[in-house]
């Protein structure tokens, strides 16, 4: 069985030669409906197609992309990743958080993960961004194995989220639940994520966050509310919703990840 850190090694390597650029500095993993988002981030000077690169599965989710992007950001490179793999799609737990080792290993010392989410806080607005400052695993699977104890007191950088908060004062917080779907969840589940002091909701980001702090990077996650939770409103639940919201904010979430690079 290949080691999947050797794995994420050779997808780095391949990176490397396909962008000609020895290492990059920030990787960003962009969610459904936030590839709009990418055009505000600038001209990328290279492009891979992710299924050209060792251990990445093609995406199979609407609103992902399959490409990287090789990005000059300000006095930063930045890796960005038009697309993830989830749990759902029955890849494995190694093909999930294979995207965010790999960037680790291509020298990202940052790693920002973006979603798009159920709104479980009444509070929270569709189209408004949210930063994670902590989550709650539903699924009960981890990307760690073996007896790795690695503390996730600080997962969610506060560094990066106070920065976030100082381009952006009107940027909230919240508690972000990984479900593994693909089945939206009932109006009973969301109650029951609400008791447990959950904000937010979807079917990602996790198992990445965790990956990537345990090899050392500093991770923020912001997650943009496309929805309100099953049983929030009534209404039903919808995909191409989730899309849509995600291109109408692309303007204003490219902006801040660029502004947020920038300072880093």
């Amino acid at each position: 069985m290949t080691d999947p850190l050797a794995l994420a090694q050779s997808a780095a390597e391949a990176i490397a030669k396909a962008t000609q650029v020895a290492q990059h500095d920030v990787a960003l993993v962009m969610g459904s409906g936030w590839a709009d988002a990418v055009s505000a981030l600038g001209t990328p000077s290279a492009e891979v197609a992710m299924k050209d690169l060792p251990g990445f599965p093609p995406p199979a989710v609407e609103g992902h992309g399959g490409n990287v992007q090789s990005i000059a950001i300000g006095d930063k490179r930045a890796l960005v990743f038009l697309g993830r793999t989830h749990l759902y799609e029955g890849h494995g737990i190694e093909a999930v958080v294979h995207g965010v080792r790999t960037a680790v290993a291509a020298g990202a010392k940052t790693i920002i993960l973006t979603n798009a989410c159920g709104g479980i806080n009444t509070e929270y607005r569709v189209g408004e961004p949210v930063l994670v400052r902590d989550h709650i695993s539903f699924t009960g699977v981890s990307p760690l194995a073996g007896a790795q104890f690695v503390d996730l007191t600080t997962l969610y950088s506060p560094r990066l989220r106070t920065l976030a908060k100082e381009i952006d004062p009107s940027l909230k917080e919240g508690v972000y639940v990984h479900w593994r779907g693909p089945a939206y969840e009932t109006p009973a589940e969301i109650n029951m994520m609400r008791i447990v002091g959950a904000d937010l909701v979807g079917m990602s980001t996790v198992p990445e966050a965790i990956a990537a702090h345990a090899l050392g990077a500093e991770v923020m996650a912001i997650s943009l509310v496309t929805n309100a939770a099953a049983g929030v409103t009534g209404e039903k639940l919808n995909h191409l919703e989730v899309i849509a919201a995600g291109k109408a904010a692309a303007s204003r979430m490219g902006i801040l990840l660029r502004e947020l690079i920038t300072k880093l």
